[in-house]
């Protein structure tokens, strides 16, 4: 068994995915920890370019035409051969649709055990430890797997990139692993409709949560956002509910921000929503409860009401304007 941290590179319609750098400069610093190499694997076809972009040690690109789109079963079996290949300490996945949906076979296959909703990762006394989110972000559970080698599925914005990395050295190998005969076949990409505006877009965000109460004050939000100069985006409950539309949703099952500032009014901080905002430059968080998750992000919080904050704020802003 090496001591190297596997990675796997995501990517959609030509672009890595931000988690793929976050995890690589975590798999830096953890194999510096073992002696070993952060190893990422880009898996696509005609994606040399994205391989020279991941700010790993090393990248091993396979190119197929059968990996042009994410197929869970072509990734899946190409995967498993890698890993009974390389025999990596840490196989690191994103905590997202696609780790999701290759990790628990992937333990299946290769005998490693499992661990899920990972926000931190390191090396102690030669052990890994890893420490999940759950429950909503109420309680961090440590795990040390059983043998020395596992997987881990990692949460978005858990980790940081080191900025200014030099180009990792590519190696193009061949597919490792079959994939003929395939019983899946990606048939085409449904994406979203275009929305009224694009928060992802956003310098500044005036983000609201359950804590707004109900539809009817969501105009005290809509006033200071106006002031301001931009939009309002919100947590899953809001849009759920359909007090506004799903393009302004922020999280995991919404879109990923990176602002300057998120201003997040009565925002709990479920993981969900937290894996689409951590980004965010500046985060100033309003929330009754002072235990609530989104602290633990924010850089400035507050415990006040805030339907009671919101227009005494718009009134500030357009009075200094």
């Amino acid at each position: 068994m090496s001591n190297d941290i596997l990675i796997l590179a995501e990517h959609l319609n030509g672009k890595l995915a931000d988690i793929t750098n976050e995890m690589a400069g975590q798999a830096r610093q953890l194999a510096g920890a073992l002696g070993g190499q952060a190893v990422a694997v880009l898996l696509g076809s005609g994606a040399q370019a994205l391989a020279e972009s991941i700010g790993s040690d090393r990248v091993l690109y396979i190119d197929d035409p059968a990996l042009a789109e994410f197929n869970p079963e072509a990734y899946a079996r190409v995967l498993a051969a890698v890993v009974a290949q390389r025999q990596p300490r840490v196989v690191m996945l994103a905590n997202s649709s696609v780790g999701m949906d290759l990790a628990a076979g992937l333990a299946v296959t290769t005998g490693l055990p499992l661990i899920a909703y990972v926000n931190a990762l390191s090396a102690e006394d030669g052990r890994i430890v890893a420490t999940s989110q759950i429950y909503g972000g109420k309680i961090l559970a440590e795990a040390v797997p059983a043998g020395e080698a596992c997987l881990v599925t990692c949460l978005a914005g858990a980790f940081r990139p080191e900025a200014g990395r030099a180009a990792a050295a590519v190696e193009r190998i061949a597919s490792p692993a079959p994939l003929d005969g395939l019983k899946v076949q990606f048939v085409r990409l449904i994406e979203p409709e275009a929305g009224d505006v694009d928060i992802t877009q956003q310098a500044l965000l005036v983000s609201i949560g359950r804590g707004i109460g109900g539809a009817e004050n969501i105009e005290l939000a809509q006033e200071l956002a106006e002031a301001l100069g931009t939009v309002v985006s919100a947590s899953r409950p809001v849009t759920d509910a359909g007090w506004l539309p799903k393009t302004r949703q922020v999280g995991k099952s919404g879109l990923t921000v990176k602002p300057k500032v998120y201003l997040a009014f009565g925002i709990s901080g479920a993981p969900e929503h937290l894996e689409g905002m951590r980004g965010a430059e500046l985060i100033v968080a309003v929330n009754t409860d002072p235990k609530a998750p989104i602290f633990d992000v924010a850089h400035y919080g507050a415990t006040c009401d805030i339907l009671d904050l919101l227009p005494a704020l718009t009134e500030r802003v357009k009075s200094d304007t």
